[in-house]
């Protein structure tokens, strides 16, 4: 496991209709706030101020398609045009299992992307795609 240290991180918060919603300052929109997008959140502050992965290049909870079934991912970073990693957000009582690793491998049929990361805000686990699922130490520098 990856010890993830989040960077002091004040959310944008608000009531509507008796709902939270929290400010996605990826996506530049308001998102329902529930503990898989609190995950998402934080996550997403990490890669931008902990290891400077510039905003621009980074996709939010975008639509793929995977043999004619529609499926979203949760964040993808772009690299030279192209997926370079994937990141699956899981709220913080899932546990990181196969099950979530099936999913995120699933998704990369579509994507063919480099890295892979999986996390439930509390726990992170990455790995490489080259040639053999390679675990990792860290989450690559972009």
């Amino acid at each position: 496991m990856i010890k993830l240290l989040y960077p002091p991180y004040q959310p944008k918060i608000r009531q509507q209709n008796g709902r939270e919603w929290i400010l996605d300052e990826v996506r530049k929109k308001w998102v329902a706030l529930t503990p898989e997008e609190w995950v998402r959140q934080n996550f997403l502050q990490y890669l931008l101020q902990a290891k400077r992965y510039p905003a621009a290049l980074i996709a939010v909870e975008k639509t793929l398609a995977i043999a004619d079934v529609k499926k979203r991912f949760d964040i993808v970073v772009y690299k030279n045009e192209l997926p370079w990693m994937m990141v699956e957000c899981k709220e913080m009582n899932v546990p990181l299992d196969g099950k979530v690793l099936d999913q995120a491998l699933r998704y990369n049929q579509a994507l063919q992307v480099s890295y892979i990361v999986i996390t439930n805000g509390s726990n992170c686990i990455a790995y490489s795609t080259s040639g053999t699922l390679q675990l990792l130490d860290d989450i690559p520098g972009f």
